[in-house]
């Protein structure tokens, strides 16, 4: 097999930026799995050039030249772009490969414009590609493996690809780690609610750690599993025996219903600075935040009393909510999310907005099916700022006003007040008073206003919205086109565009199959 040139892009953004925010903190969110595509190329032999795009890089000057194959790792906000650069390096004869979220979310989609797409990725998943990468076009090939890897190369060997990531940020420098994947839980938005729990080997965890406080004065890991602590005597035991404590910070997101106080304590002992545990509902999925069948404000004093207890122990602590759900209805959610903010002001509550990505959960179906999804472009399909599934118990405009209202509420002066009052912490004081004030904040509040006014006063985008029409209004088209930049002219015809039901069609053709494969048996029997 001849040595290939390999291209390894992480996009983190999606557009340049030029906020203070992301500045300090994009480089944190880098993903995982390129880094390890980029060891198992190296491993088989080839070449590979890694980049890591947080929007403050020049992209077109650091794409890679002559290349053989380039890997292409995507969020769905980020999938215009990742189309825009495959049509660019195919123009120059190079294969191409999508992963990450959006491969996973949107094959169907994704296919029009990469030769391969991955779902579940391992080794010799890779391996066989980097055997024989030959282009697939008009159609790419869709490549997924039966199941999450059972190993993954830590941080020792992803090293050099790491720290070229770290050398982006100047603020905190975050080490991605991963202890396991899948999560026991099963809420009904998430990718992770169909993937079996599956830890991954603790020496290799251990070896991590320990080469981590040898190499950097106060190492920072931010563990990406969907769910930490499910094993958590095991991981902690494992941290515990690896490095001295307090000797590495530590974020994660945990469920409440693991967040005991007694393993609180265990936490703060070994360096745990920020836990982000999800409610999510004040009327749902009472098993993953520990409040059984309680609803609305018995919930909501249970769960603050929670968050407040853990305040005590971690410096900074983030509670997510999701909007939008058919569960609720009225002013209710609402209100009871500011009592929230009122009784835990150690916490920042993080909102997102219900968000059908594709096939990322099962019940994405039964939303296509009741024909619930917008087609809304990929580049803005992010649950922070929006979302593309319409509300089942409120107009368009009444849940932007109380969405809107709460969200000023949270981010106000008095609000922001009361946390510095409760957070004795200098780091994440700032942090969240950066939060508050920057495009996460303020940026957000501006982004829905002006959304909501456009739903009174532009027939286009109000048509849209009710589904009178797939016709993408011109507001949308001038966003993606300043955010495209140089690569908008690169921009696939039709990309732009997708099916929204996608996920629903080929679930259907998949039974069809099934059924004509089970029909020809039972003749061929007879």
């Amino acid at each position: 097999m001849r040595r290939l040139s390999i291209g390894i892009i992480d996009l983190i953004a999606n557009a340049p930026k030029q906020e203070l925010y992301p500045r300090l903190f994009n480089a944190g969110f880098a993903s995982l799995m390129p880094q390890v595509i980029a060891v198992w190329c190296e491993q088989a032999g080839h070449h590979v050039t890694f980049i890591t795009y947080t929007g403050f890089e020049n992209l077109s000057e650091e794409l890679p030249d002559q290349t053989d194959l380039v890997f292409i790792s995507a969020y769905t906000e980020g999938a215009q772009l990742a189309y825009a650069l495959s049509n660019l390096l195919r123009s120059k004869g190079t294969v191409t490969a999508l992963g990450g979220p959006h491969a996973r979310c949107y094959p169907q989609d994704a296919l029009q414009y990469f030769d391969y797409v991955f779902g579940f990725t391992d080794k010799t998943l890779i391996c066989d590609l980097l055997h024989d990468s030959s282009r697939q076009r008009p159609i790419g090939v869709y490549l997924s493996a039966a199941r999450q890897p059972t190993t993954l190369p830590g941080v020792v060997e992803r090293w050099k690809f790491i720290a070229s990531t770290l050398s982006k940020s100047r603020f905190i420098k975050i080490v991605p780690m991963l202890g396991s994947v899948g999560c026991p839980y099963t809420c009904s938005f998430c990718i992770d609610s169909t993937v079996p729990y599956q830890a991954f080997p603790l020496e290799t965890i251990k070896e991590d750690l320990r080469f981590l406080v040898k190499t950097l004065r106060r190492p920072c890991v931010g563990w990406q599993d969907p769910n930490f602590g499910v094993r958590f005597n095991d991981y902690l035991d494992a941290i515990e025996e690896a490095v001295p404590p307090n000797s590495v910070s530590f974020l994660g997101e945990a469920s409440l219903s693991l967040l005991t106080e007694s393993r609180l304590e265990r936490l703060k002992r070994n360096g745990f600075k920020a836990i982000l545990p999800g409610v999510e509902s004040w009327y749902d999925m009472g098993e993953k935040s520990n409040t059984g069948t309680k609803k609305g404000m018995d919930k909501v004093r249970q769960v603050s009393e929670h968050v407040n207890l853990i305040a005590q122990y971690i410096p900074y602590v983030q509670v997510n909510f999701v909007f939008g759900l058919d569960s609720e209805d009225g002013p209710a959610p609402f209100e009871f999310t500011k009592r929230f903010v009122d009784m835990t002001p150690g916490a920042f509550p993080g909102y997102s907005l219900l968000c059908a990505y594709g096939q990322a959960a099962p019940f994405n179906v039964e939303y296509q099916r009741a024909n619930r999804v917008l087609p809304l472009p990929f580049h803005i399909l992010n649950s922070s700022i929006v979302t593309n599934v319409k509300p089942k118990n409120y107009s368009w405009t009444e849940f932007y006003d109380r969405f809107i209202d709460l969200t000023k509420y949270t981010i106000s002066w008095r609000a922001n007040l009361s946390r510095c009052r409760a957070i004795d912490r200098v780091v994440p004081r700032l942090v969240l008073l950066l939060r508050a004030i920057s495009y996460r904040g303020r940026g957000r509040i501006k982004h829905y206003t002006k959304l909501r006014q456009l739903l009174d006063n532009d027939a286009e985008v109000r048509d849209y919205f009710e589904q009178r029409t797939d016709r993408l209004p011109v507001f949308y088209v001038q966003r993606i086109r300043r955010d495209l930049g140089p690569f908008w002219h690169w921009l696939p015809e039709g990309a732009l565009y997708h099916d929204p039901n996608a996920y629903m069609k080929s679930e259907t053709a998949g039974r069809k199959r099934s059924h004509g494969a089970e029909r020809r048996s039972t003749e061929t029997v007879a």
